[in-house]
């Protein structure tokens, strides 16, 4: 399914930074709750990248007069927006601090201090 959304040609430049592109937010969606390991985040990250450079493209290098793909800090430079992985981090936080202010008979806070 995510296949066919990356290979559209539907997505502009322009899309990337702005909120009416959230392709990258309903990937995080899914893996919202997946506990990631070291590989998980690398594979996690390289596969945004590969999204990025598929929606940028290929850029003209005019110093050596021919055509190359962005570094991960021309990606990160023109994308400026976090990672999939710092999205991650942040609505676990953002989740925790939820948590923490519900009462205290709420089912999602008895789960959360509940001893297994």
């Amino acid at each position: 399914m995510l296949q066919k959304l990356f290979k559209t040609k539907n997505i502009s430049k322009k899309q990337i930074n702005t909120k009416e592109h959230n392709n990258g937010q309903n990937v995080n969606i899914y893996i919202r709750n997946w506990d990631t390991n070291k590989r998980d985040r690398k594979q996690l990250n390289i596969f945004e990248r590969k999204v990025y450079r598929r929606i940028l493209g290929p850029i003209y290098d005019n110093v050596k007069e021919n055509w190359r793909i962005l570094t991960n800090e021309e990606i990160y430079a023109i994308v400026k927006k976090p990672t999939i992985i710092e999205t991650m981090r942040l609505n676990r936080l953002r989740w925790f601090g939820h948590v923490q202010r519900m009462e205290e008979n709420k089912i999602p806070k008895r789960v959360f201090y509940m001893n297994l």
